[in-house]
């Protein structure tokens, strides 16, 4: 929650630099995309164990909890396909970024390998998190719930 801070710090002074000032700060943009990244990648694992993900929810609310686990357990089956993937993805980007010293094409051209390494996290603890809730559907659906 507080990496939304810094980067509205970050792009307050930026704002106050380039219009009060007149000397622009080539890096804020840059750094608040990477804030923003590591705010959405590692947030995601934690709305996902409170349950607060928003759901198209036009008969979800009708079904009963069984039917509910029940199709959570279905869905949750393709993003953890598609988070294994974008993980084994994110792996390989982070490991060329370390071997090769890979910097983005700006003028200020940082290192890329540490928001590579926090994204790659994120998208680990999210897969871990719907793992567990997988299996928690599955007890469900099959009437045994865990606490």
């Amino acid at each position: 929650m507080y990496l939304f801070f810094i980067m509205g710090a970050i792009l307050l002074a930026s704002t106050i630099s380039r219009l009060v000032i007149g000397i622009p700060i080539n890096w804020a943009l840059e750094m608040s995309q990477f804030l923003l990244s590591a705010y959405y990648l590692l947030g995601g694992a934690y709305a996902l164990q409170i349950d607060q993900h928003v759901r198209m929810d036009l008969f979800y609310s009708r079904l009963s909890a069984r039917r509910r686990a029940v199709t959570d357990a279905i869905t949750i089956l393709f993003v953890i396909f598609y988070l294994a993937v974008l993980f084994g993805g994110g792996l390989s980007s982070t490991n060329y970024a370390i071997v090769y010293g890979q910097k983005n094409y700006t003028a200020w051209a940082p290192p890329l390998w540490p928001i590579k390494v926090v994204m790659t996290t994120g998208i680990f603890l999210m897969l871990l998190q719907l793992i567990s809730t997988f299996i928690k559907d599955v007890a469900i659906a099959r009437g045994k719930p865990i606490a």
